[in-house]
């Protein structure tokens, strides 16, 4: 059950305290249907990371790795945004969020709206050619074969971070920034307990900011790091939060 009291006083937080920003993770897109990695349904109960999630693996078969990258390209191509993406957009809109920082590949951030997201992990959206760099937007047809070739000849990859290669530099550094300035966080959707992405919402909170963690259970951050913490799916909670600011600002 959300509640009601932290929603109105966190949605007084959020005026008061600009800029914002919002970290997210797998959780955020579960009710979008793509499963977190790990988990019952998420691909590594059927792939070992090992043989089809590394940078290794990939260069050293790229047409095995295309067998689950394939599914999960599929995966991706077919999901919607749901209410907590729409709501983080709406909220940036309007103002009160400055950046959506990700570590999610599907691009739903994007489709639903928000204008500036950076991607940690990369983006599941487009492909690029190991040889020659030409960027490919993803689509069915390029995935008729495997592994999909560029007009060049060169073996297509999803631009995303492979397990062993080191997280986008630009991005990165982007993402500490946010942090860095930020006057409340949140915290969507994860555990925040992968690094360096985990960091984020210690340093935020070192250089003064609110962490507000939506979670659909408690996490380490909960313990001592998050100031408040909404106990729920992102998509009910998200929209609970953007429903309160709106009667604020009428």
């Amino acid at each position: 059950m959300v509640n009601n009291d932290i929603i109105s006083e966190v949605a007084e937080r959020l005026l008061e305290a600009q800029p914002a920003s919002a970290l997210t993770g797998a959780g955020i897109s579960v009710e979008s249907g793509i499963p977190p990695f790990r988990g019952r349904e998420g691909l590594w109960s059927r792939y070992d990371p090992e043989e089809y999630a590394t940078i290794e693996a990939f260069n050293r078969d790229p047409a095995k790795v295309w067998q689950m990258l394939k599914e999960m390209m599929e995966l991706l191509i077919r999901a919607k945004p749901n209410p907590a993406h729409l709501a983080l957009a709406e909220l940036e809109r309007l103002g009160f969020l400055s950046s959506v920082i990700t570590q999610n590949i599907d691009g739903l951030h994007q489709r639903a709206g928000s204008k500036k997201v950076i991607e940690l992990h990369g983006s599941g959206d487009r492909l690029i050619c190991t040889e020659c760099r030409k960027v490919f937007p993803i689509s069915p047809d390029l995935l008729l074969t495997l592994p999909p070739r560029c007009p060049c000849g060169g073996i297509l990859r999803p631009d995303v971070v492979f397990f062993g290669e080191p997280l986008p530099e630009e991005a990165f550094s982007a993402a500490l920034a946010e942090a860095s300035s930020s006057r409340l966080f949140f915290v969507i959707g994860t555990s925040a307990v992968v690094y360096p992405a985990a960091s984020l919402p210690l340093i935020a909170k070192r250089e003064g900011a609110v962490i507000v963690e939506i979670n659909q259970e408690q996490t380490v951050l909960a313990a001592g790091i998050s100031h408040y913490f909404l106990e729920g799916s992102a998509g009910v909670v998200l929209p609970k939060l953007l429903l309160e600011v709106r009667r604020r600002i009428s």
